[in-house]
């Protein structure tokens, strides 16, 4: 089953897929978010074209544990995403996948453009990674998420 990762944010969207096995996380793409009509025609042709059949949201958590102020939006655009496209919606803590994605292209000597084009996929390919080593267990039952 391939499952698609995303590192959600308001101008970009960092894409991660996994081979079909589910074992192994690829970054994908960074989407560039337009307006609701071109990111639902995104979508669709995403999920058809790589054959997606489970999707995993990164759930932006305080250091505590506890929801941040942003996993709202997180959690609108995760319903949203899962009416779009009738796929299974789970959500994965994302902490520090953006710092980790930064550190890596750093030591990549990448320049601040091509991390600042690279961060969010990478970020999103950690985030999958994660959560395909955790089992695919995602944290929607303990935030009591329905996804």
């Amino acid at each position: 089953m391939k499952i698609a990762g995303i590192d959600y944010g308001t101008v970009r969207v960092g894409i991660a897929v996994s081979d079909v096995s589910g074992k192994i996380a690829f970054p994908s793409q960074t989407y560039i978010r337009q307006s609701t009509t071109q990111d639902a025609k995104f979508f669709k042709r995403f999920v058809n074209e790589e054959q997606i059949e489970q999707i995993v949201v990164g759930l932006p958590l305080h250091l505590s544990g506890d929801v941040s102020e942003k996993a709202d939006e997180v959690l609108q655009f995760g319903k949203w995403i899962g009416e779009l496209t009738g796929l299974k919606i789970d959500y994965f803590d994302e902490r520090y996948s953006s710092v980790e994605a930064e550190q890596i292209l750093r030591q990549a000597k990448l320049t601040g453009k091509k991390r600042k084009e690279k961060r969010d996929m990478i970020a999103a390919q950690i985030l999958l990674s994660a959560y395909l080593e955790s089992g695919c267990v995602g944290i929607s039952d303990y935030y009591n998420i329905d996804g």
